[in-house]
């Protein structure tokens, strides 16, 4: 039952995720040229070139040869979900798009004044809907990868260059989603683009696609591995430490390690605590500090990952674990 509820979880996950992704490039990313990276960056690209076909048709044409590599080097199991969340993603770009728009010149020209009667138009307002359409790949884009599958396009890329080249995921996002973006800026840039208004030179654009991909790997990280704000902190104390002990114990309901140890300049024996809380815990651990040893030593840093009892599982061998 468990096993069945964990992969319902699973499936609803990469379809809320692949909904959530479409939305951010139908309403704020196609609609203004931006090319983000990615199959569908390219797509958008193409779409200018070719406006007949749309931007999620142009993405079933990317992805089919990328899902074959998927299967072939990320496994079965991980094949068949992003191979569902490839071909889901563009259909619900397609049919969101068909939605919005109320004819078939509209929809070709994706001009952001004719999307649901205007009331989406952003064109004077470029960087909030730079900035919302990254947000929403990011967050669509992070709950598919946490499902273990992704959404087709650079997204197989990446995780076969973290697999096998020990790149971080979405560094490798950045790394490929970035050469898009030079394909967008010498074709809408310098080709295709919106080059008779001169307020607005379509080669900006390329600016605008380069937040828009540093804003997606951002929450994308985020969403894939959380604030990452676990603390790791070493108490060196003098004296009997069974209050702090007992408070970190039954108060926090954390455990530590007790270390003996020795004071290299005055000899003496001391006694040190090593242990890891979250962000917010860290506060109320000082404060206790300072009630019961005042004159402790205490060091404070960043924990970049924390696996054990209380924490996250250690990932076993043929695991992706995107970061």
């Amino acid at each position: 039952m468990n096993k069945l509820k964990t992969t319902l979880q699973a499936w609803t996950g990469i379809f809320i995720g692949c909904i959530i992704l479409a939305a951010g490039f139908v309403f704020f990313i196609n609609p203004y040229n931006f090319v983000p990276g990615g199959v569908y960056g390219a797509s958008i690209v193409l779409h200018n070139l070719f406006p007949s076909i749309q931007v999620g048709t142009f993405g079933y044409m990317f992805d089919i040869p990328l899902l074959i590599l998927s299967v072939l080097l990320l496994g079965g199991k991980l094949g068949i979900r992003t191979i569902v969340a490839a071909l889901f993603t563009p259909l619900v770009m397609n049919v969101l798009s068909e939605l919005i728009y109320p004819s078939q010149e509209a929809l070709e020209s994706l001009d952001p004044a004719l999307m649901l009667g205007g009331v989406l138009d952003m064109s004077e307002h470029l960087m909030l809907a730079c900035l919302m359409g990254a947000t929403l790949i990011g967050i669509g884009c992070g709950i598919v990868v946490r499902n273990q599958a992704t959404t087709g396009g650079t997204d197989i890329v990446a995780m076969i260059l973290q697999k096998y080249a020990h790149i971080r995921f979405s560094s490798g996002i950045l790394l490929v989603d970035a050469m898009v973006v030079l394909f967008g800026l010498v074709v809408i840039g310098f080709g295709v683009g919106t080059t008779e208004d001169a307020s607005q030179p379509s080669w900006h654009l390329s600016f605008y696609s380069l937040i828009s991909i540093f804003v997606t790997s951002r929450v994308l990280a985020y969403v894939i591995n959380g604030a990452k704000d676990d603390k790791l902190l070493f108490i060196i104390a003098n004296g009997d430490t069974t209050e702090l002990t007992q408070f970190i114990l039954h108060d926090l309901d954390r455990s530590a390690t007790y270390i003996k140890s020795r004071g290299l300049y005055t000899k003496e024996e001391k006694d040190m605590l090593f242990l890891v809380v979250s962000n917010k815990e860290v506060t109320k651990v000082k404060l206790k500090i300072k009630e019961v040893n005042p004159r402790a030593f205490v060091v404070v840093t960043d924990a970049y990952d924390t696996f054990g009892e209380g924490w996250k599982t250690l990932p076993s061998k043929d695991e992706l674990q995107p970061e």
